[in-house]
């Protein structure tokens, strides 16, 4: 018989934390806090076998999962002595997801569940203690809300527009400052409500009631939240969510109750002190939501925290006490089982508490969200303190998040003042226009706008705005809120808490001045500060903590990683990146800068070889002045520089005004510009004439650039280092293109040497694969290629035959569908274009065994895609220079997949032997 349903509680589970995938993650860590000797109030998870046969059934409930179900409902009720449904006792539940991978505010939860009028009654009748009925009906009101909103999907705003009446009404702030007869009135009201928007009667069947919830829980694994999500965060190949069903404690039950989030060390920059909030009698949704100011659970922190928000201490210690001062014994309870979890798990640890009548209980552990430095910082310090290796250190580290860390920041040096404080949230400075709606954000940044979202408090709904927005700012909730967390998971800017702001409708105000939609904010994530118009920003430092974990990284890796550089600074941004080369240069960008362009288009115009030498002569030593800077930037590091690869259209003005200033300039009539640009349109230029057609059609230009490249490399060479230029033809398609335009170079190149016999240039030819028909004919190019480099945003196009500027229109939504998991100009399509990759590798390398090859499209940068050219034996990639710390951290950690699987295999080949 297969289990389904596996108890937690008393001093042994069924389960542990290596059963994650059919526990989820919330249901194996509860399974593992309880084996650990940790107060867990107990319960049971329905595994995500379930959840699989949930969706494929379209609903149905296998009678064995409902037998498993009640057993472990009744092992509960022995232990707890309380019963599930009774009016005189009552035992209540909590309802929540956990699938194998953490999704912080994706999923849906139900608190309080099994109350109903029976119950409620009960309760109220066996107690006159005011507190207690209050209790009872604040208990009551939260749970209808939830089963509205979570179970019927009927949403909660109108719950929450009567309970934010009812607080105007009473001329109170807070949920807590009303009274029981207050919250008597909510629950009935809400009663009313629910029935109004339903169209049923509260379910008063507990058991109804639990079924219910456990489906909505498995639903919630479809909604459109949860799906997007994952496809965000490239979640795949999980079977779906396991549901926990936990015994409630009550933090809300009295002044000696609280309930609160709080992490082993600080998410946001990884500092290894106990960072945590809480609240005094409220349940645990109030700390996340911020409907109330959170308290600090340390006390150092709440003393900071008044400071920054002008709080005097008599005033703090009588509203907002740290836990420490305020439960002192379940804080120092609640520090031991910090350390006790950072040890067991070995990595920093977000947990969920709640104290009942001075108790303490754990709700949750799991391995805390953090922001890129939080990591970096986190994992170098554990390494210090012997927790974990080097190599467990690198492995841990996301590459995806690595790119966070190249967020810029508000420069201090600016006399900009700040206009408003709140928390910060999550590190980094974003500038933009205001918009106070998901969608809007959404729809401003299809439009290429820099929105800042700023909103009350987000939920889940708010992901897709929060994902275009640049930053986050909000006026309610903590460091452990909606906001906060899912931020720091996206790398986003983020402000919270900041309580100085009014929000009416599509406007703001923050001390008397008004911000509407489509003002420019900024906001400082790293300081929680607010800033009117558009603040300067500076770029990251790299040093370290980060500098420390990248050197570990270049140790281990064995793929080299280049950086694609066009001019002499992206070559110094590279090289300080720690770039082991350039592997692009894109030599058409130079053509660009200042009146270059003018002498390139002059060439283009020109009616004959001599009219073309004589510009593309201007142009030589401009290009020879870029190539000097490149090389002596990379010292002995190879430069691997492509021709011009283009369509001359691209160089060429297509306005009226334009053309006529240029025929000025140059001296031909517009006449002769208008017929020139007519008779370079082409109907499909990617396609046409460009690459190493043109230099077949104009060998003049790839002689001069070959002439300034060679020139550059000697002028260098004087100085004592021996540069090592790669020089690469592009879209070669056919061996014969590349034996024409590599006599050329040679002949160039050596002729160039010849004036200098007593310099040293190592360079090579080789060509960039980016046809289909190059890499299935790659072992004849290879007998005249020195070097490979596949330029695989071309052979993406041609390979998949998608237009890389036209194919977002359909690509977006092939992602969301399934056709393709990723965009694949973003990550490699490694089925398809990645087999004409495998097979080039393998036709090149059968002629020349030790033929280099690269990869140097912008795929180079992903750390998927560098994975793939680690397995299948490339030596570097190449990608834009702030991809490089981030291509790094993949290839170290490609090299380190290697080497575990390697002894893996090993093990399991000595334990058949």
């Amino acid at each position: 018989m297969t289990k389904y349903v596996y108890y937690f509680g008393g001093k042994k589970a069924d389960g542990d934390r290596s059963m994650k995938a059919l526990l989820g993650g919330k249901g194996a860590n509860l399974a593992e806090m309880v084996n650990l000797g940790i107060p867990v109030p107990p319960g049971f998870t329905i595994t995500t076998e379930v959840c699989a046969i949930y969706t494929e059934t379209k609903g149905n409930l296998p009678e064995e999962v409902k037998k498993q179900i009640e057993q472990c409902l009744h092992r509960v009720e022995s232990e707890i002595g309380r019963k599930f449904g009774s009016a005189e006792n009552p035992l209540l539940f909590s309802v929540r997801s956990g699938a194998a991978a953490s999704m912080p505010g994706m999923m849906d939860t139900v608190l309080n569940l099994g109350l109903n009028t029976a119950t409620v009654n009960a309760m109220i009748a066996r107690s006159s203690d005011v507190e207690s009925h209050r209790f009872v009906w604040d208990s009551y009101r939260r749970f209808i809300t939830m089963y509205a909103d979570v179970v019927m999907q009927v949403g909660r705003e109108e719950f929450e527009e009567a309970i934010t009446h009812l607080k105007k009404a009473r001329g109170v702030h807070t949920d807590n400052e009303l009274t029981a007869a207050d919250l008597k009135k909510l629950a009935e009201d809400y009663l009313v409500l629910f029935q109004k928007k339903v169209g049923a009667p509260f379910p008063q069947n507990p058991m109804d009631q639990m079924y219910a919830a456990i489906n909505a829980v498995f639903r919630s694994w479809s909604n459109h939240r949860a799906v997007t999500y994952r496809r965000l965060n490239h979640i795949t190949g999980l079977l779906g969510t396991a549901v926990n069903i936990q015994a409630m404690v009550f933090g809300n039950l009295n002044k000696t109750s609280a309930t609160g989030v709080a992490f082993s060390r600080s998410p946001s920059d990884g500092e290894n002190f106990f960072f945590g909030e809480f609240l005094i009698n409220a349940q645990g949704e109030d700390v996340v939501a911020g409907i109330r100011t959170p308290q600090q659970i340390g006390k150092t922190l709440s003393q900071k925290w008044a400071k920054e928000h002008n709080i005097t201490e008599a005033d703090r210690l009588s509203r907002f006490p740290s836990m420490e001062e305020a439960m002192p014994e379940c804080y120092r309870q609640l520090c031991d089982i910090r350390a006790t979890l950072e040890k067991h798990f070995r990595d920093m640890q977000d947990i969920e508490f709640t104290v009942e009548n001075g108790r303490l209980w754990m709700l949750q552990c799991r391995n805390a969200k953090r922001t890129a430095l939080a990591s970096v910082k986190c994992a170098v310090d554990m390494v210090k303190e012997g927790l974990i290796s080097k190599e467990e250190a690198i492995m841990r580290l996301d590459p995806y998040q690595i790119d966070h860390l190249m967020h810029p920041q508000i420069d201090t040096r600016s006399k900009l003042k700040h206009i408003a404080k709140g928390l910060a949230a999550s590190p980094g400075a974003a500038v933009g226009q205001v918009v106070f709606t998901a969608t809007d954000a959404q729809s401003w940044h299809a439009a290429g706008k820099k929105v800042i979202m700023v909103r009350l408090e987000t939920s889940p709904e708010d992901l897709g705005g929060m994902n275009a927005a640049a930053g986050i700012l909000t006026a309610r909730g903590g460091m452990t809120s909606h906001a906060a967390v899912v931020a720091r998971g996206m790398g986003k800017p983020c402000v919270s808490g900041c309580g100085d702001i009014v929000l009416k409708g599509k406007e703001f105000s923050l001390h008397g001045e008004l911000f509407k939609e489509g003002d420019w904010i900024s906001i400082d994530g790293t300081r929680g500060l607010v800033f009117k118009g558009k603040a300067p920003l500076r770029e990251p430092s790299f040093k370290g903590e980060f500098g420390t974990v990248l050197s570990w990284c270049k140790d281990l890796k064995r793929l080299g990683v280049r950086a694609n550089a066009d001019i002499p600074k992206d070559a110094k941004t590279a090289f300080d990146f720690g770039a082991d080369g350039v592997g692009l240069c894109r030599t058409e960008h130079m053509f660009f800068e200042g009146k270059r362009i003018d002498a390139m288009r002059q060439m283009i115009l020109a009616s004959d070889t001599a009219g073309r030498e004589k510009a593309l002569a201007l142009v030589e030593p401009l290009q020879e002045s870029d190539f000097i800077g490149i090389f002596k930037i990379m010292g002995k590091r190879p430069v691997t520089i492509r021709l011009l690869d283009p369509p001359l259209h691209e160089f060429v003005p297509h306005d009226l005004k334009a053309q006529t200033e240029l025929a000025a300039k140059i001296g031909v009539s517009v006449e002769t510009v208008i017929q020139r640009v007519k008779a370079l349109h082409e109907e499909n230029p990617m396609l046409g004439h460009r690459g190493c057609r043109l230099g077949i059609s104009y060998p003049e230009i790839y002689n001069m650039q070959v002439r300034a490249i060679m020139q550059a490399a000697i002028a260098v060479g004087k100085t004592g280092l021996i540069v090592s230029p790669e020089i690469m033809i592009p879209l070669i398609g056919k061996r014969e293109e590349l034996v024409f335009t590599k006599e050329q170079a040679i002949k160039t190149a050596e002729a160039v040497l010849a004036k200098n016999p007593n310099v040293k240039v190592n360079y090579t030819i080789g060509t960039m694969i980016e046809v289909p028909r190059a890499a299935l004919t790659a072992d004849q190019i290879a007998q005249e290629a020195d070097f490979f480099s596949f330029g695989t945003n071309d052979l993406t196009q041609m390979g998949c035959g998608f237009s890389r500027d036209d194919s977002a229109v359909f690509l977006n939504r092939y992602a969301a569908i399934g056709i393709y998991d990723r965009d694949p100009f973003q990550s490699l399509d490694q089925e398809g274009v990645g087999e004409l990759v495998r097979i080039a590798i393998r036709k090149g390398r059968s002629v020349k065994p030790m033929l280099k090859i690269g990869i140097c499209g912008e795929h180079g940068g992903d750390p998927r895609t560098v994975l793939f050219c680690h397995n299948i034996g490339m030596n570097y990639v190449s990608c834009s220079p702030y991809r490089v710390p981030t291509a790094i951290v993949a290839a170290a950690q490609a090299a380190l997949t290697e080497v575990q699987e390697a002894a893996a295999a090993r093990k399991k080949l000595a334990a058949k032997l």
